[in-house]
């Protein structure tokens, strides 16, 4: 009788233990979960907050490149071919008619010119265009843009049938691909500029490649305004979701890859 009572103790005291030890791993798993989960909303509503930043910063930028390509475009297109049709106007001699006839039809062509210039540059005078246009198009005028220049040899391929991205995401590729496009300007020294749009059901793939005196990537790992604006523009693709990769050959040129996973909003 008492070794039954003993045994029932001690079962009894083993099934409370087993409980207890249930009971606190219920607990501990419940305690963890709602940290992680807590955890998962915070970063969840930084990354909002990242993204919405980024998305502001991209549209100032945007704006900020614009209004410097309006400003050349005045200057070094507009403000010439005004001044040449004022010179045209300003020698103008009613005794001579066939000189006379033929300032007239050359001052008509140069006004033409200059209303061509002036509604191809209301084009460009916000962000919510470029949004209208689509990435495709707006990537277009801007080579159109460097191509006037009269320095470089630019040309847009495409592959696939065409297909738009979120909005959001087109306006931070675009001025990703502004900055690429700044970056060959200033620094690569090249004579073309090739842009290659593949679009396939799985990823949107754009490449921008120049024939460039290309740079060493070692510098990518030192803390320094090189590194840190290639590194600005790879965490702005990760950003959207996006894939970035750079490659480089000295002499050679320069390869910026961004691959963008494609969803069910893409059409």
């Amino acid at each position: 009788m008492q070794k039954e009572s003993s045994e029932i103790i001690v079962t009894v005291v083993a099934g409370t233990i087993t409980l207890l030890l249930l009971g606190g791993f219920i607990i501990s798993f419940l305690f963890l979960y709602r940290s992680r989960h807590r955890r998962y909303l915070q970063e969840k509503q930084q990354m909002k907050l990242s993204y919405e930043q980024e998305l502001l910063k991209a549209r100032l930028e945007i704006q900020e490149q614009t209004f410097r390509n309006i400003s050349l475009e005045i200057h070094d297109n507009i403000g010439q071919v005004l001044s040449l049709t004022k010179l045209n106007l300003a020698t103008m001699d009613t005794t001579q008619p066939a000189s006379l006839e033929q300032k007239i039809i050359d001052s008509k062509k140069l006004v033409s010119q200059a209303i061509h210039d002036l509604r191809h540059l209301s084009h460009s005078l916000s962000t919510d265009t470029i949004v209208d246009l689509g990435l495709a198009r707006a990537i277009e005028h801007e080579l159109e843009m460097i191509k006037k220049a009269g320095n470089y040899e630019t040309a847009i391929l495409k592959e696939g049938t065409c297909y738009t991205l979120d909005k959001q995401k087109e306006l931070i590729i675009y001025r990703m691909i502004q900055e690429i496009l700044n970056n060959i300007i200033k620094h690569a020294t090249a004579q073309k500029i090739i842009i290659y749009l593949l679009y396939q059901p799985e990823e949107f793939i754009l490449t921008i490649t120049d024939n460039g005196k290309g740079f060493d990537l070692t510098p990518l790992n030192d803390n320094n305004s090189f590194g840190l604006g290639i590194r600005n523009m790879h965490n702005r693709a990760q950003l959207i979701g996006a894939g970035f990769l750079i490659s480089s050959t000295l002499e050679q040129g320069t390869s910026v890859t961004i691959t963008v996973p494609i969803g069910a909003a893409a059409t």
